[in-house]
């Protein structure tokens, strides 16, 4: 029997924000160290030592997704990701 993975989206278009207690989020996303094994072919296990991703070209090109560092693509690197919630509201209930 195969397994199926089934992803679920919500669009931000489907839950409207209120005006009168309003917030806005804002997710920043950065690459950490390499975790790819180079190791694999010969069975062992062993990191490159690529402290953090750095793009090998401008946003939005392909090269800006493998690492000027190490050479592997940006997948490889661990993913941290950051949330910031901000309330926007006047209004104050005592």
């Amino acid at each position: 029997m195969k397994k199926r993975q089934v992803v679920y989206r919500r669009s931000e278009d489907q839950f409207p924000i209120n005006s009168a207690n309003s917030a806005f989020t804002e997710r920043t996303i950065r690459y950490g160290e390499c975790q790819k094994n180079q190791a694999a072919n010969f069975g062992g296990y062993a990191l490159d030592g690529c402290r953090e991703f750095m793009p090998g070209g401008d946003e939005g090109t392909r090269e800006a997704l493998t690492c000027a560092a190490c050479g592997c693509h940006r997948n490889f690197h661990r993913r941290e990701t950051s949330v910031e919630v901000a309330n926007n509201s006047t209004s104050q209930n005592w």
